[in-house]
């Protein structure tokens, strides 16, 4: 199984290292540099464009946008530090503005100070705070738009009172990855407070019914853009280091279950949209990147 996984990659090498074999430092960032100069993410960063974007442009055509190259790179593991890194991310700050729809009154809004959807700013978010980026304002305005419930919903400007699991795991992620990147806590309560509202719901259920809000989100994918599914939600509770309990249980058994017979979890299908290119085997094929997060999941759980 690990064999398999280090066959791929170094945007995966480098994880597995780091998270399932526990390698010294130094060869975790030795691989990890080479996703610069090798293979997927030196193939995603010869694609900017000269404007300083992706697929011509900032948050559309899915998926080959601005945004949603670098939450890839990001999802890769692109050292932030490195020379390409820092050359790519000047050009989308002095760059690149919000102006896919040119009459939009933040159409020249610079990138990193956002537009109007929580869970599109809540992605900029995570993408500015990884790469090192100035993120405050949209931090401030997320704070704002925290709904009683804990969560967040792109429609709560549309009267919606509810808040959307989507909207809360991309608020959760940014939130996250800009303590870590800033060592500021300014965001943990209302952090704590999202993340309460994915434990009450018990990760995929109703609160109201307990039913399953959308049997898709019981089945894995890679890359989730700003889809929620149990993985990525698990996969945020680890990486934030919180403790398992019985709010978490059933949905880490589903992980379990998702196992195919050859130890390997599969892609259940891609969402519709152009991709730059294919990271994996297709629909229904074992996936490295799905059976990555799986494991390292599993080896969390199991931990505490």
């Amino acid at each position: 199984m690990i064999d398999w996984l280090l066959d791929s990659d170094p945007s995966i090498r480098w994880q597995v290292m780091r998270d399932l074999t526990n390698e010294p430092a130094d060869v975790v960032a030795a691989e990890r540099s080479r996703i610069a100069t090798e293979g997927w993410g030196d193939r995603l960063l010869s694609l900017q464009d000269s404007d300083g974007k992706w697929g011509g442009g900032t948050y559309q055509p899915k998926w080959t946008s601005t945004t949603n190259t670098l939450a890839l790179l990001r999802d890769m593991g692109l050292d932030p530090a490195s020379e390409k890194a820092t050359n790519a991310l000047s050009q989308v700050r002095e760059k690149v503005r919000w102006n896919d729809h040119p009459d939009a009154p933040w159409a020249e809004h610079p990138y990193f100070a956002g537009e109007v959807e929580p869970c599109i700013n809540a992605r900029v978010v995570a993408i500015g705070s990884y790469f090192g980026q100035d993120v405050h304002g949209l931090i401030d305005r997320l704070l704002g738009e925290q709904l009683p419930d804990g969560g967040w919903n792109c429609e709560a400007e549309n009267g919606s009172t509810r808040s959307s699991f989507h909207t809360t795991i991309n608020v959760l992620e940014g939130f996250l990855e800009h303590e870590r990147a800033t060592g500021a806590a300014d965001v943990s309560e209302a952090r704590l407070r999202g993340q309460e509202y994915l434990l009450e719901r018990r990760m995929f259920h109703r609160l109201s019914t307990g039913e399953v809000v959308d049997p898709a989100w019981t089945h894995f994918f890679f890359p989730t853009w700003w889809h929620y599914d149990v993985l990525r939600g698990l996969d945020y509770l680890r990486s934030a280091d919180v403790m398992p309990d019985e709010r978490t249980a059933e949905a880490i058994e589903l992980v379990h279950e998702r196992r195919g017979e050859d130890g390997r979890w599969a892609m259940h299908y891609s969402y519709p949209g152009e991709v730059h290119f294919d990271i994996d085997d297709g629909e229904g094929q074992p996936s490295r990147w799905v059976t990555l997060g799986a494991l390292r999941v599993l080896e969390w759980s199991s931990g505490h």
